[in-house]
């Protein structure tokens, strides 16, 4: 089967996910991803579990700036990119093989199809046809090729794409398997796991797998920029702004293809106005921007009052507290005692964290970082809140005395977050100093604070996140948790293509977090966006994604 059209079998994995949707086992947003990921249209996906099609795009008039408030990161080698908005600027130009939408569902970008085999180790790509470089030259099946060694490079630091395709990975040479990617013809790419792995469409749509030029040189991509998309940067400040203009000297692949929509903006500035949503706030009454990024807290209901369009979206969005196990703190590597990583947990109430923090804008979770939304959750409880115990835990270990420095950004619901957690813990007797840092400090570093608060976005996938986040030797593991029992159950959900069998192996892996005590994980996020009435496009992105080609003013 493949992911355009109609397909001539059905996966039994999708046939099974249909069934489980329709005993309401797993969501309408979760049935979506989980079946347009074995190949099927969205069209297909729809038809197959009872839903009504998708909605068209509303109509834009051609032309116009659009402003969105938003910060403005540095921006860095795609695949080592660590915050979205890198990708929401980098995206008017650089372009994906698959598309993740609003929705759910995964589409085909620079691929117009894939088929998935039923044990899910070989994936079949049909790259688009017609589509060119912004230079002039053609993507083909070399491209991809090359795409798949550039993911796959363990010796980059900081490379995460490395681990969303670990299957593919040698773990000798830290390379791409030999064999593992190989093209059929120009316009088509086998891909051959060595097991099974549900993950790796998704992983494709993921912001740090922007498909690269073969010229492609972190040093000067926004000088010498060269993608496929309809943008290119004009200009680009970090922490200040960046601009993308219309690239009329490029024939952009997707207009007039059907289900995409022609780019209309001519300009798209993004502003960054800092952290304080009062800014952003300020900014709307003074018709400074179109767009708002996200919106937060009692400000959502202001710009309510001041006739903005609101989206909102439920996700698998998170803050996690956690001790980094590996971090030396005057001579030592308190967060590697498992009593005080348990003390931290069983001192802090999650649900005064989601209400101090998050202003109830949220649902509870349980300290395992695999949501109530993911097909994959399994329902384990909660751990105990037992502030009495936690300072006995502490007493235990030593460090009765020791004063915890807890770091969180100064963006508003993680200081807030932050500060409830902080309380929580002097409550129970642990010392601890909370330290605010402005964004610029804190990104810089934020895998290696012994203590801190971080900011993580929703995944298609429960074994995604656990993945990136916990597996031994991730870039992205801040908590230098590092236990093969857990990698290897991880390796064993990631084969299971049935999310129901896998849910029997999450439910081990979930235990064993809230065992080892590896993360204070106090609630889900609901995310917000405000933008002003007539734009079109701009609709709440479940992982914040801003599609350059789709936004604009509506027509009339």
């Amino acid at each position: 089967m493949t992911q355009s059209g109609a397909p001539t079998r059905v996966h039994r994995a999708a046939i099974q996910q249909a069934r489980d949707f329709a005993a309401g086992r797993i969501g309408r947003r979760e049935f979506l991803t989980r079946a347009t990921a074995l190949g099927l249209s969205a069209t297909a996906v729809h038809a197959l579990g009872g839903l009504a099609a998708p909605v068209a795009a509303q109509e834009r008039r051609p032309g116009g700036t659009l402003r969105i408030q938003m910060g403005v990161r540095p921006v860095r080698d795609p695949r080592t990119a660590d915050w979205p908005e890198i990708a929401n600027f980098t995206r008017g130009w650089l372009e994906y093989l698959v598309e993740y939408t609003c929705e759910g569902t995964l589409r085909g970008m620079l691929l117009e199809s894939w088929e998935v085999d039923e044990d899910a180790t070989t994936y079949v790509l049909h790259l688009r046809p017609g589509v060119t470089w912004t230079n002039g030259d053609a993507f083909d099946a070399q491209d991809v090729l090359r795409m798949f060694g550039y993911w796959c490079d363990r010796s980059v630091a900081g490379n995460s794409m490395a681990g969303r395709l670990a299957s593919l990975v040698d773990p000798e040479t830290g390379q791409l398997r030999d064999g593992a990617v190989e093209e059929v013809d120009p316009l088509t790419v086998r891909v051959t796991l060595p097991a099974p792995d549900v993950t790796i469409m998704a992983g494709l749509a993921d912001y740090p797998a922007a498909v690269v030029h073969a010229s492609h040189d972190p040093e000067t991509m926004l000088d010498s920029p060269v993608g496929t998309g309809p943008y290119l940067p004009e200009s680009f400040a970090p922490h200040a702004s960046a601009v993308l203009v219309r690239n009329t000297a490029h024939d952009w692949w997707g207009a007039g293809v059907e289900g995409w929509e022609e780019p209309t903006l001519e300009r798209i500035e993004f502003i960054d106005l800092g952290t304080d949503p009062a800014s952003w706030i300020a900014a709307i009454k003074a018709d400074t921007v179109d767009m708002l990024h996200e919106n937060l807290g009692g400000f959502i209901e202001e710009a309510d009052e001041l006739g903005w369009e609101r989206s909102e979206v439920v996700t698998g969005a998170t803050v996690v507290l956690r001790g980094n196990q590996t971090a030396q703190v005057d001579g030592g590597t308190p967060y590697a005692d498992l009593r005080v990583r348990q003390a931290l947990q069983m001192a802090v109430d999650n649900a005064v964290c989601l209400e101090l923090g998050y202003g109830d804008r949220g649902t509870v979770a349980h300290n395992h970082h695999v949501a109530p939304i993911h097909p994959d959750y399994a329902e384990v409880g909660p751990t105990p809140f037992n502030p009495e115990k936690a300072s006995a835990l502490m007493v235990e270990a030593g460090l009765e005395d020791f004063r915890h420095e807890l770091v969180t950004l100064d963006d508003g619901f993680t200081r807030r977050t932050g500060a409830a957690a902080a309380a929580l813990l002097t409550d129970a007797g642990i010392a601890v100093t909370h330290r605010v840092l402005p964004g610029s400090a804190f990104w810089s570093e934020w895998t290696s604070f012994p203590l801190s608060i971080t900011e993580w976005n929703h995944r298609p996938l429960g074994v995604q996140i656990l993945a990136l986040a916990y597996r031994s030797g991730e870039p992205w593991n801040e908590s230098g948790y590092a236990n093969p029992e857990f990698d290897a159950l991880l390796a064993r959900a990631m084969s299971i293509a049935d999310a129901e069998a896998r849910r029997e192996v999450m439910a081990d892996m979930e235990r064993m977090l809230q065992r080892d005590a590896v993360i204070v994980q106090p609630y889900w996020r609901a995310l917000y966006r405000h933008f002003r009435p007539g734009v079109v496009g701009a609709e709440m992105h479940p992982t914040f994604e801003i599609h350059p080609y789709g936004l604009g003013f509506a027509a009339g």
